[in-house]
């Protein structure tokens, strides 16, 4: 594959990510994207390795109702926090999550299994026959998953 085509596809992925977490912030209380210097007060705040500070994309506060996580909202929710694995698609799944093709690091599934209910991939289907977001454990997504390949990435 070209760089310029990988490029392409990194783009309009980014892109189509953008999209469902701006779904999710305007039509789910509770979800709330959070910078990388926000996912680090975060893991401080868990006791977490930095590691971890690409594991997860989004932040779910059932209760908090507010416009940003700050802070003072990480510390006052701290016990409340989930933090969400963002996978996206704009492919017609009526059934969703089931079809879904998507990459997952060994990291996030270890970043998973470390915190178990406190952590979550969220499946967003941005199709406008199937809109719909799911949430899933790693526990509740390896029930699911049919087929698993390793592919390495390499840099020289």
């Amino acid at each position: 594959m070209s760089r310029a085509h990988s490029f392409i596809i990194t783009v309009s992925n980014n892109k189509t990510e953008r999209e469902g977490i701006d779904h999710l912030v305007a039509n789910s209380r509770g979800f709330f994207y959070v910078d990388q210097s926000t996912r680090k007060l975060i893991l401080e705040a868990l006791d977490l390795p930095l590691t971890f500070v690409r594991a997860f994309d989004m932040v779910y506060i059932p209760r908090f109702a507010g416009a940003f996580v700050t802070p003072e909202v990480i510390e006052t929710h701290v016990d409340e926090i989930i933090l969400i694995e963002l996978k996206v698609t704009k492919k017609f799944l009526p059934m969703s999550p089931k079809g879904f093709f998507f990459g997952a690091t060994e990291n996030e599934f270890k970043f998973g299994e470390l915190l178990g209910d406190r952590f979550r991939f969220c499946f967003v289907c941005l199709h406008p026959g199937s809109i719909s977001h799911v949430l899933l454990s790693i526990d509740e997504l390896e029930k699911l998953i049919r087929t698993r390949r390793i592919q390495y990435q390499i840099n020289l």
